[in-house]
């Protein structure tokens, strides 16, 4: 069973690109609903093969190597949706990112402190190491996405470009800094005390160099079949999300949950194996990633992109993540979870998808 699984995560992401290079650019009938299977088996593939990587080099690296993966189809999907003109483009980004820090600090980390208090009664973690990522989350998504509301260089909710190109420098600075303390100052903060025995013990499972480089180079064809896939399906869901009557931000939320799928995999998996610090390296690390890493990329290629960015966070959206920070602080300094504070965290990733299809 092992054996086929393999086979079919070497043979989608090849499958993909052929099927994306044959329908490129307006495919239509059967051929979308093709599309759309082909991207979900190519995001699995991707998931498949970064968990190999992630084996291979092990924790913390790994939940780094995917939170980048994820960014890069996140940042590609963005730039790509914003120079198709689709409406109200100039808050794509916006709405992508901050659905990426709601998915990843409500979604993401409730369902794993779920599956880890209902595991062993109360779901442990490093408070520090954790307390370090949720700070960098907040100042991160606040530089970037609260203060161009309040800002008045510029009209609307939108940085001058003094203003947008710090924000730039300062979200890779720090996510940057936030990289070299995790894999570098304090490596054993982030990795669990069962992790860091299996670390030090020979694991026969493994993967061989020959293993890590295949799965390297699949993981960049899966991307890429992902990130295209999701470019001809994206007419498809500007009608979905017409047809039910919500508003275009809601393409944003469509857009974060379709490239964080693999990180919750993968983070669900983490925390049934009784990693839940793995699991909230996941969720926080790719909500940095999201902010540290695509706000300047989009800063770069506003410079040629038609039309304003707008980057301020309106008011409901501005309670969401106060509250959301708030929580956050109250669940992760104690170093311990149970199914209340998962289910707190669920319930408010609930009322912000109400409020993405329902403002």
């Amino acid at each position: 069973m092992t054996s086929l699984f393999r086979h079919w995560t070497w043979a989608v992401p090849a499958i993909a690109v052929v099927l994306l290079a044959a329908v490129w650019p307006k495919p239509h009938g059967i051929i979308l609903v093709v599309a759309a299977v082909f991207l979900a088996g190519a995001v699995l593939a991707a998931v498949y093969h970064a968990e190999v990587v992630a084996h291979k080099v092990g924790e913390p690296f790994g939940s780094l190597v995917l939170a980048i993966a994820v960014t890069v189809i996140e940042v590609a999907l963005i730039v790509t949706l914003m120079v198709s003109g689709g409406k109200d483009a100039s808050t794509l980004a916006r709405d992508t990112v901050f659905a990426a820090v709601m998915i990843t600090c409500n979604g993401i980390l409730g369902v794993s402190l779920l599956i880890g208090a209902l595991r062993t009664r109360v779901a442990s973690f490093n408070s520090e190491a954790t307390a370090t990522m949720l700070a960098t989350v907040a100042t991160l998504a606040t530089l970037t996405l609260v203060l161009p509301t309040f800002t008045t260089s510029a009209p609307g909710p939108q940085f001058s470009s003094t203003q947008l190109t710090f924000a730039a420098i300062a979200s890779l600075a720090l996510y940057a800094l936030f990289v070299f303390v995790q894999t570098v100052r304090h490596r054993t903060s982030f990795i669990s005390e069962d992790e860091a025995a299996e670390t030090a013990a020979e694991d026969p499972t493994t993967p061989s160099s020959r293993e890590l480089l295949i799965s390297l180079g699949l993981l960049m064809v899966a991307l890429i079949g992902v990130v295209g896939l999701a470019k001809v399906e994206s007419p498809s869901i500007d009608d979905a999300v017409d047809s039910i009557g919500a508003p275009q931000s809601a393409v944003g939320v469509a857009v974060a949950l379709l490239v964080l799928l693999p990180e919750g995999l993968s983070a669900v998996r983490s925390a049934r194996r009784g990693r839940v610090q793995t699991s909230i390296n996941l969720a926080f690390g790719s909500s940095m990633a999201s902010i540290g890493l695509t706000i300047p990329a989009i800063a770069v290629a506003s410079i040629w992109l038609d039309g304003p960015l707008v980057l301020g966070l309106d008011s409901a959206q501005i309670v969401l993540f106060v509250i959301t920070v708030a929580v956050a602080a109250l669940t992760v300094i104690p170093g311990r979870a149970t199914v209340q504070e998962s289910g707190v965290h669920l319930v408010l990733f609930a009322a912000f998808l109400v409020l993405a299809v329902n403002p």
